[in-house]
């Protein structure tokens, strides 16, 4: 394959994280491999943690790999139960994930130890290359789960960054053996990911790109066609040098068919390759009038197109390239929401191509992206994306869910706002937000929750997050001595003044007792439910907090989503429709209460339950205290359900107060 699929591709060059774990891992190693083998268990430890921190990194798993053929020998394993891997048992390696982080790195080592005698880098007079990979394979496909990680919030807290370390190693290893073993699963993990319209897909391209390796391709046709051969004049994947210079020759009739045919994937699976990338910006050369057919836009977009054209076709020349071509459907989702018809949208683009980055962005911008396109090319790139695409902007593994879901809302809300933002950040180092009448700047914060930001990230959270994080940590300080929970003050002043002012919560936040559930449950009927609310709408996103749970129910803490609209679903259900800014809306929280994604009326983005499903995990949400709706009316018996699916799962062990 010739071309990248139109990654905004992470950089795998050493940034400066990875040259620093780099460097403890080596020195680890050296004091490991030269200590005497009676002592080499002092020197253990060190080095596990040091490889734990190169594996938490994009790219470590490659870094660490050439060490696996020494393993055995300088007796890493020595008096373990890894001390012979033809007597390990692939079912028992999933265990091995749930337990203490130096357990878990002891198994990842493994695993690379078994990958380097499947690859035949290592000679085991016990295990040959064929049974270590097929080992490989039955490991892959029983945890297929943290290869494809739906970053919920069970992971993260229990597990943390030896959650990333896992699934970095796991996806090392299927790229080095193929994608065979799981074709079906990976097909299937691919599309149900693109279904949500993600900002960042490079993992999926990842995956995609790996089945065009194999002979079962045309499983996975859709996909692999989308990047590759996504038209009749790349057929045979020619490259973009030569589509470009084929697209010089072509007729008028020959480029709208390859129009039609690229916007037919890009609706379809919400991919732009880098042939895409290239025939937009050819035709916004020479035949403009085809930009509408090859953005996929209906007549609103199109209409917005003729209307800012000379916005779009310099957004165009300045943010589409192959190396950024996913900023294709971003742009044609900004044009279809009619984004750019509020005035500071336009009017802060403009702006925002124009003006200088710091130099210290442009360094954590090439650190991450790599210097494939210049850092304020990676930028406006995903600004589009993030105008466009709100309900696609993730935290990734980072513990930001309150600034991923700010950025959601400002992006759909006040995107004004966001622009002002993006501005300070770039421009001056800092960002300046208001709270109860005072100023308060990023620029000389302590870190607030994510001290260690991982970096897998689009361009716009990668530079707006850690001022988002250092500011919310400081309001939190100045409520820290409030009597109540600090989200009644923090959340209308953080998010904006569309945020009711209204504020409910069922936990007491010194004691953990549950207050007055019944009285918390109808007030959210009253507020939310169609049928309780005199048929109100949600106008703008409402934060709301949930119980996260285990997929056996048990609590694991809170979490920050948005309630984007309540709504009948297909089948006559109530539902509510939120943004679960952790990247990935498809969760299990115990008891059958399994949030959907598509298939129940989702727009892209959204997660959805039952209305009975959503209370059962709601533990605070805000609302407007002027209306009052029909708490009353709520019957006894749908409170009584939801307090038992509480009391059964998250709310279990603690008291139930009345108020």
């Amino acid at each position: 394959m010739t071309v990248n699929g139109g990654l905004m591709t992470l950089s795998n060059d050493d940034g400066a994280g990875l040259t620093r774990t780099r460097k403890r891992f080596e020195q680890a190693w050296l004091g490991f491999a030269k200590t005497p083998a009676f002592a080499r268990h002092s020197e253990l430890p060190p080095l596990l943690d040091a490889s734990m921190a190169l594996l938490q990194e994009p790219g470590g798993a490659a870094l660490l790999y050439p060490h696996a053929i020494e393993f055995d020998a300088l007796g890493l394993f020595a008096g373990s139960d890894w001390a012979e891997p033809a007597t390990l048992r692939p079912e028992l390696v999933s265990g091995a994930f749930t337990d203490k982080a130096r357990v878990i790195t002891v198994e990842l080592l493994s695993e690379l130890r078994i990958l380097a005698i499947a690859e035949g880098r290592l000679a085991h007079p016990e295990l040959d290359p064929e049974q270590a990979r097929g080992f490989l394979e039955t490991v892959l496909a029983l945890n297929l789960a943290r290869l494809f990680p739906r970053h919920d919030e069970a992971d993260r807290v229990r597990h943390g960054k030896s959650t990333r370390a896992i699934t970095h190693t796991l996806q090392f290893i299927v790229e080095r053996i193929g994608y065979a073993s799981v074709f079906n699963a990976v097909v299937q993990e691919a599309e149900s990911m693109l279904a949500q319209r993600p900002i960042l897909v490079q993992p999926i391209c990842r995956m995609i790109a790996e089945l065009g390796r194999g002979e079962q391709v045309s499983g996975a046709t859709p996909l692999f066609d989308a990047l590759y051969c996504p038209t009749a004049a790349t057929a045979d994947d020619p490259g973009v040098s030569s589509y470009q210079v084929h697209l010089s020759a072509m007729t008028g009739e020959e480029l709208e068919a390859e129009a039609h045919a690229l916007a037919g994937h890009l609706s379809t699976t919400g991919l732009a390759s880098a042939y895409h990338a290239a025939l937009v910006r050819h035709l916004r050369g020479v035949a403009p009038a085809l930009l509408p057919t090859a953005l996929a836009l209906s007549s609103t977009g199109s209409d917005a197109l003729l209307n800012y054209q000379e916005l779009v076709l310099r957004l165009i020349d300045e943010a589409v390239f192959p190396e950024t071509a996913q900023a294709i459907y971003g742009l044609h989702a900004l044009l279809e929401s009619g984004a750019l018809y509020f005035p500071p949208v336009p009017h802060g683009l403009w702006r925002q191509i124009v003006h200088p980055i710091r130099e210290d962005v442009q360094t954590t911008l090439r650190e991450v992206f790599g210097d494939d396109q210049p850092p304020r090319v990676w930028l406006l790139s995903g600004l589009i994306q993030v105008l466009g695409q709100p309900l696609g902007i993730g935290q990734g593994d980072n513990p930001t869910c309150q600034s991923a879901r700010a950025l959601s809302l400002w992006a759909q809300c006040d995107p004004g706002y966001l622009l002002q933002l993006l501005l300070w950040a770039t421009r001056d180092g800092e960002i300046v937000m208001s709270f109860e009448g005072e100023a308060i700047s990023s620029k000389d914060l302590a870190a607030g929750l994510a001290e260690d930001l991982h970096t897998e990230l689009d361009p716009i959270s990668l530079i707006l997050v850690p001022h988002l994080d250092r500011i919310y940590g400081e309001m939190w300080r100045r409520v820290e001595d409030r009597k109540e929970d600090g989200h009644r003050w923090i959340n209308p002043e953080f998010h904006g003044w569309w945020v009711q002012r209204g504020f409910a919560i069922c936990v007491d936040i010194f004691s953990g007792a549950i207050i007055d559930f019944e009285a918390f449950i109808r007030r959210f009927h009253a507020h939310y439910h169609p049928y309780y609310n005199g048929n109100q709408p949600v106008i703008f996103p409402q934060p709301a907090g949930i119980a996260s749970t285990t997929s056996g129910g048990e609590f694991v803490g809170w979490h920050a989503i948005a309630i984007q609209r309540v709504g009948l679903g297909p089948t006559g259900d109530m539902r509510v429709y939120f943004n679960n800014p952790n990247n990935e809306g498809r969760q299990d929280w115990g008891s059958g209460v399994v949030t959907s994604v598509t298939g129940h009326g989702e727009i892209p983005g959204e997660s959805s339950l039952t209305f009975e499903q959503f209370c059962s995990r709601l533990y605070l949400f805000h609302y407007d205290p002027l209306e009052q709706g029909e708490p009353d009316a709520v019957d006894a018996q749908v409170i009584a359900d939801i307090a038992e699916a509480a009391s059964s799962t998250w709310a279990a062990g603690r008291a139930f107060e009345t108020g």
